[in-house]
């Protein structure tokens, strides 16, 4: 159906096309009974078996309204998020563009999400009981030598109903938020977020990954830095990457100047070198989730055969649609 829905949702602004999109799928959801995943090679990581390899990016379900519509299409496991611990707009719109001369989008949304909250109450409603990761962030007016306040307001939260929780420093659309990628504060952020971690294991019964989603601009040098934080601080997870600040790729395209990160096909080289690189500075001491402009099986592959154990869309379901799962599922064994 979507080759037919597409028109219309391309025939609105990219934000509208998205909550349309969004209430669809919530919608779906709601009326439908629970989905099962796509049949693919199982394979456990992180210490999760996921049915296949295939999952949804953050980004697309900020607020965890629409799980169970997603679920429909038949992935592996389901990202949700950014979320942060109080409810905040985001930047001023317009903020989201479509680049469609090469298959990329422009987002800076800025973390509008209604609050860890609002997500906790949505995922409890949920009839999904599949593979869920649950992606935190900071609140944009919380200064940056706090931003470890707010990761760990967030990760209390939604510790008890998530699979995997996702750190994201690497979003370009929260000032400063890239500065946490440096070595010493990395180490203020993940030093009390593992000790976090290992309380509320304590508490709960049950050891909950946390990964750590890293930028794809970033040179050899940080990429080493961000290799030995993760091993030192026994992060369960890595995730590469979010999207670009770079503009190379989309010089002279209607709305290519626009501010914020650049994500679709536009994004696929850097970000899979990207993770080249940390896979063979890790040398398969920590997983790598790799995610940035897949839009066929063959890219999905190539994030495989690149150095990751899963690999996650999001883009290339706005301009391929649902199809895009179940190839790239095929693709990954």
């Amino acid at each position: 159906m979507y080759p037919l829905i597409r028109p219309l949702l391309f025939s609105c602004d990219a934000e509208t096309a998205h909550e349309f999109a969004i209430g669809g799928l919530r919608l779906a959801g709601g009326l439908l009974p629970a989905a099962r995943p796509l049949p693919g090679t199982p394979t456990t990581v992180m210490g999760i078996p996921f049915p296949n390899r295939v999952g949804l990016a953050a980004g697309l379900d900020k607020n965890g309204e629409a799980i169970d519509g997603l679920a429909r299409m038949g992935f592996g496991f389901i990202e949700i998020g950014t979320i942060t611990p109080r409810a905040q707009p985001g930047n001023p719109r317009p903020r989201m563009f479509r680049l469609p001369e090469v298959r990329g989008i422009i987002n800076r949304m800025g973390f509008n999400n209604h609050g860890v909250d609002a997500l906790v109450a949505n995922v409890r409603r949920a009839k999904f009981r599949g593979v869920l990761g649950i992606n935190i962030g900071k609140n944009a007016d919380t200064p940056i030598e706090r931003a470890t306040d707010d990761y760990l307001a967030c990760l209390e939260k939604v510790y008890p109903l998530a699979s995997y929780v996702t750190i994201n420093i690497s979003s370009p659309n929260t000032k400063n938020l890239r500065q946490l990628q440096g070595e010493s504060e990395l180490d203020q952020l993940l030093g009390p977020l593992k000790a976090a971690q290992q309380r509320l294991a304590d508490q709960h019964g049950r050891y909950v990954p946390m990964a750590l989603k890293i930028a794809p601009d970033l040179d050899a040098e940080q990429i080493g830095t961000i290799a030995d934080a993760l091993r030192r601080h026994r992060i369960d997870g890595v995730i590469a990457t979010n999207t670009t600040i770079a503009r190379d790729a989309v010089q002279g395209i209607p709305n290519g100047e626009q501010a914020g990160g650049l994500s679709g096909a536009p994004v696929f080289k850097p970000s899979t070198e990207v993770l080249a690189a940390l896979a063979k500075a890790l040398g398969g001491e920590v997983p790598i989730i790799g995610v940035g402009g897949i839009f066929d099986g063959a890219g999905a592959k190539a994030k495989l055969e690149a150095g990751a154990s899963l690999i996650q869309v999001y883009s290339g379901l706005v301009y391929r649609g649902p199809a895009l799962v179940g190839e790239c599922v095929r693709a990954c064994g």
